[in-house]
């Protein structure tokens, strides 16, 4: 989760005339934090230190400790030597920072590492609702990077420059000393440049990664670009577009391929060749986003990122034979679950699910009437001859269905075997076999949840959003189906359901794959009551959605039937073991027969996917049928007759999966409510979204690093 934004800067910024000062002239702030960990969101500042300088004086120095509120680890006290007791009674950061930002007033800033210390600074100043100045920074680990060779400084760490450049303050992880032994590398790094005609603050940041003159002098292009969000496309001699990308604000990014900001050479050669910047301006970054999307198709610039282009993902699906199996492929089907960026992680996963469902991996195709009779194997083999005897269509049906309730989120009864498998070899203390399994289990869970919340958008007829803007205003999408039908804006004082209204009537028609089904074409709007105030001007009043949550959502779709929960498909301690938090959750009902929950602040609607009333998926699996599912497949309508879902269409229902992904993000922004819609949004009720807790952990476990190697790394 990215840091809080500060509030509108105060501080004086510099301009363009501050920037051609000469380097004897430029006052300058060099300053060193230490800190409780890696974290700017999740760890704390200990020590502040730091020294102005102009001209190579001294004019003055910044230094204390703070109170971080919290212990010291002992990993960290082992680096720093700063204790607990040595910050109790210091002050806290609130008290600290005014002083040091008045301190740095006007500066330039300059720090080892510029990205770490600004990103604990700028989060303090943000948690503290201080205006963060608008200052010019420069790290002096890119600027050795630029200046020494790796030949002379294999090591750009502080220690290393300090003896490398003779300083005379050797770095002790204190903040003063490391600043004031910053200062050190600084003037000896400038000494180098000035050999080069570097003598101002202009020619210090142009250097700083390369820039040609010619780059430089094609800055006019930007000139006429409007401070908004958009699309912009570079275009070369002849007309062709070479590049395309997305901005909140135009000018100031086009600006920045022609200053020492941009250091990806792809992107120099691309500035060399264009001779114009056209541009399309947005109403937000969602639709910017999507136009970027659909633009990349249509001209398939060549210095775009192959990554980037839309259509290019692959599938898991089952086959269409007796004995189906899973294919990897581009164009998904009704049984389906992606998208993946690799054939080799698609694949990879395929064996993982075909291993707990029981899915067939050999590769012979069987007519109706054959036996499957693969050999068993005690490693490994195929899943489906775990039985030992042949097997014919009808004992082989029960795999398959379970591969597409899996899919669908109906069960979750292979996800319950992997982590039952996990704890087993714990217990055996089989741990590198269990950490393999964790992280198995971790993609399968990510790659299911993607498919499901995807899918949970694609399938709504029209939904309705507004996010603020910021400056008492409103941002608005009209989503059909996945897609982006309609954006715009109403800004402070402008009646929000009016634009609403000249959106929806003018937002493009989309006619989903399989068609559009009977009740969604008459379908009215829910009106969907609001937790929060109504806006003003206007009556109108925004329901929070329910993807304004956590990407957490462990707990959050928790079943409002727990008997059935565990006579259904045999749900026991996994609630309490993995669900995670679930405690503390009330209930009610929202207008659209949605059951809902209150977690925190936020009405959760919890999907509706299993039938209530003993006709559904879980009730037929207390019959007898294998692992929890009905053997034949998923028919047209869901298992309450409620949901229509159309035969033979794929999850999506032929939108781009990179353009609903950026409808889903979009959605799960905090402070994003829906206006109206023709039904709720919901997630299957077995469904990944309430694992995904879960692997956060397993993902966490996984990269985890000891904190004093990852704070010596951060630091440099």
């Amino acid at each position: 989760m990215s840091d809080p934004a500060p509030r509108k800067a105060v501080a004086r910024q510099l301009v363009f005339d501050d920037l051609d000062t000469p380097l004897f002239d430029t006052t300058f702030v060099v300053v060193d934090l230490e800190t409780t960990g890696t974290s700017p969101g999740g760890d704390a500042i200990t020590e502040i230190g730091a020294v102005k300088v102009r001209g190579g004086e001294v004019l003055g120095e910044f230094a204390t400790l703070v109170n971080p509120g919290r212990a010291v680890p002992p990993a960290i006290v082992q680096v720093t030597g700063i204790t607990t007791a040595m910050v109790y009674a210091a002050p806290d950061i609130a008290s600290v920072l005014p002083g040091f930002l008045e301190f740095a007033s006007g500066a330039v800033l300059v720090a080892h590492n510029a990205r770490f210390d600004m990103a604990f600074l700028r989060a303090a100043a943000a948690a503290h609702d201080m205006a963060w100045p608008v200052a010019t920074v420069l790290c002096t680990v890119k600027l050795a990077r630029r200046v020494l060779g790796r030949d002379e400084a294999p090591s750009v760490r502080l220690s290393a420059l300090a003896q490398l450049l003779g300083a005379s303050t050797q770095p002790t992880h204190r903040a003063l000393d490391d600043a004031r032994a910053t200062v050190d590398v600084l003037h000896a790094l400038i000494a180098r440049v000035g050999n080069q005609g570097v003598h101002s603050l202009t020619e210090l940041v142009d250097y700083l990664p390369d820039v040609t003159p010619r780059q430089r002098a094609k800055r006019v292009l930007a000139n006429d670009l409007p401070a908004s969000p958009g699309v912009y496309l570079f275009r070369g001699p002849a007309d062709e577009v070479l590049y395309i990308g997305t901005a909140v604000n135009l000018r100031r990014r086009v600006r920045n391929y022609f200053t020492g900001s941009e250091t990806r050479g792809r992107m120099k050669e691309m500035v060399s060749l264009a001779t114009q910047v056209d541009h399309v301006v947005c109403a937000h970054a969602l639709e910017a986003g999507v136009r970027e999307l659909r633009l990349l198709v249509a001209h398939t610039p060549p210095y775009n990122r192959r990554s980037k282009f839309p259509k290019r993902a692959w599938w898991i699906t089952l086959t269409d034979e007796p004995f189906p199996r899973f294919s990897v492929v581009r164009t998904p089907n009704r049984d389906a679950l992606g998208p993946f960026n690799s054939r080799a992680d698609a694949t990879e996963l395929a064996v993982i699910i075909a291993e707990y469902t029981g899915l067939r991996t050999c590769g012979t195709r069987l007519p109706r009437r054959a036996l499957h009779d693969c050999p068993p194997a005690v490693v490994g083999g195929c899943p489906a001859s775990a039985l030992g005897t042949p097997i014919n269509t009808e004992e082989y049906a029960p795999a398959p269905a379970l591969v597409r309730a899996l899919f669908a989120g109906y069960s979750d009864t292979p996800l319950r075997t992997m982590l039952d498998r996990i704890e087993t070899h714990s217990r055996a203390q089989h741990f590198e076999a269990a950490a393999r399994l964790r992280d198995r289990t971790a993609a399968v869970i990510r790659a299911l949840h993607r498919t499901q919340r995807l899918a949970a958008v694609a399938r709504i007829a029209e939904l309705i959003a507004a996010h603020p803007d910021g400056a008492g205003g409103w941002e608005f999408a009209v989503i059909r189906y996945g897609r982006l039908a309609a954006a715009g804006n109403a800004v402070r004082g402008v009646p929000p359901m009016a634009v609403v209204e000249q959106l929806a009537a003018a937002a493009e028609t989309v006619i989903p794959e399989g068609g559009v089904p009977a009740q969604a074409q008459t379908a009215t709007d829910i009106p969907i009551p609001s937790p929060g105030p109504p806006l003003a001007p206007g009556p109108a009043r925004f329901a929070e959605t329910p993807l304004a949550i956590p990407p957490d959502h462990s707990g959050n779709l928790e079943d409002s039937l727990p008997d059935r929960n565990a006579a259904g498909d045999g749900m026991t301690n996994h609630d309490v073991a993995h669900d995670g938090t679930a405690a503390g959750v009330g209930s009610g009902r929202d207008m659209a027969g949605s059951s809902v929950r209150r977690v925190g602040e936020l009405d959760v609607a919890v999907s509706v996917g299993i039938a209530e009333d003993g006709d559904g998926v879980a009730d037929r699996a207390a019959g007898g049928e294998t692992a929890g599912v009905a053997a034949e497949a998923l028919p047209g309508f869901d298992a309450a007759g409620r949901d229509w879902v159309p035969v033979n269409v794929p999850p999506l229902r032929g939108a781009s999966p990179e353009e609903a992904a950026l409808v889903a993000r979009w959605l799960a922004r905090a402070g994003v409510r829906i206006v109206r819609t023709t039904e709720g949004y919901r997630e299957p009720m077995y469904g990944a979204g309430r694992w995904v807790g879960w692997a956060e952990v397993a993902d966490a476990a996984a990269h985890a690093q000891p904190a004093e190697d990852a704070y010596v790394e951060r630091l440099g």
